[in-house]
C-alpha cells in the first residue's frame, strides 16, 4: 500500500505500472471517464470555477511540484529535487489558496486568462481497488493584463485518482515542470 503523505510517485514506478498488465486500455470505459474528468478539471480551472474543482479533490490530497535541476555527469538523470517545491499543498492549503484567489490575491488581480491542454494520458490500476495511476502531459498558456505575448508552462503530471461515489477524485498529484527556471512571473495558478 502506498503512503500518499510521504511517497513520491517516481517516474520508474509510473512507467512500470502503465506498461504492466494493470494498464487501462485506451478507449475503455474507465479510461474515457478518467480522461473526461481531466478535461472537466482543466475547464473548471480555466473558468475559475474553484468550487467545482474543489469537489474533484479528496480530503487526503497531496499536491506537489518539486523543483527541477539541470545536472551533468553521472547524476544527470536525477533532476527532480523533492526537498524543494514550487507547490507543497494538501487539501486545507488548497482551500485557503482558492479562497484567496477568489477574493483578494494581488498576484491574480486582474485574473489571468488561462488555457490548459491535457494530453498523452496513460492510466493504470493501482493495488487498492478503485484507485488509478494517471500520467498526463500538461501545457498551459496564460495571458496577463494587456501584454501581447502569453506565458507558457509545460509539465508531466503523475496522479492518483480514486473512484468515490461514482466520480473520480484527485488524491495525489506530483507536477514535474519541464523548465528548471520558470518562464512565468508567478505560479498563482494551479497546474
Amino acid at each position: 500500500m502506498v503512503n500518499y503523505a510521504t511517497a513520491a510517485v517516481d517516474k520508474a514506478s509510473v512507467m512500470r505500472g502503465l506498461v504492466s498488465k494493470n494498464r487501462v486500455p485506451l478507449g475503455s470505459e474507465i479510461y474515457n471517464r478518467i480522461l473526461e474528468t481531466l478535461y472537466d478539471e482543466a475547464a473548471a480551472l480555466d473558468e475559475r470555477r474553484f468550487d467545482d474543482w474543489l469537489a474533484m479533490l479528496e480530503e487526503d490530497l497531496i499536491y506537489t511540484a518539486p523543483v527541477r535541476l539541470t545536472r551533468n555527469g553521472p547524476n544527470k538523470d536525477r533532476d527532480v529535487m523533492r526537498t524543494m517545491m514550487h507547490f507543497d499543498d494538501n487539501y486545507q492549503s488548497i482551500l485557503m489558496r482558492t479562497g484567496r484567489l477568489s477574493k483578494s490575491a494581488w498576484a491574480e488581480d486582474p485574473p489571468s486568462r488561462t488555457r490548459r491542454f491535457v494530453t498523452n494520458t496513460r492510466v493504470a490500476e493501482c493495488e487498492a481497488a478503485g484507485e488509478y495511476e494517471v500520467s498526463s502531459y500538461l501545457y498551459v498558456e496564460r495571458s496577463r493584463f494587456d501584454v501581447a505575448h502569453n506565458e507558457t508552462i509545460s509539465a508531466e503530471r503523475r496522479d492518483i485518482w480514486r473512484l468515490v461515489g461514482g466520480a473520480y477524485k484527485l488524491a495525489r498529484r506530483e507536477i514535474i515542470v519541464d523548465q528548471s527556471t520558470l518562464g512565468m512571473s508567478n505560479l498563482a495558478i494551479f497546474l
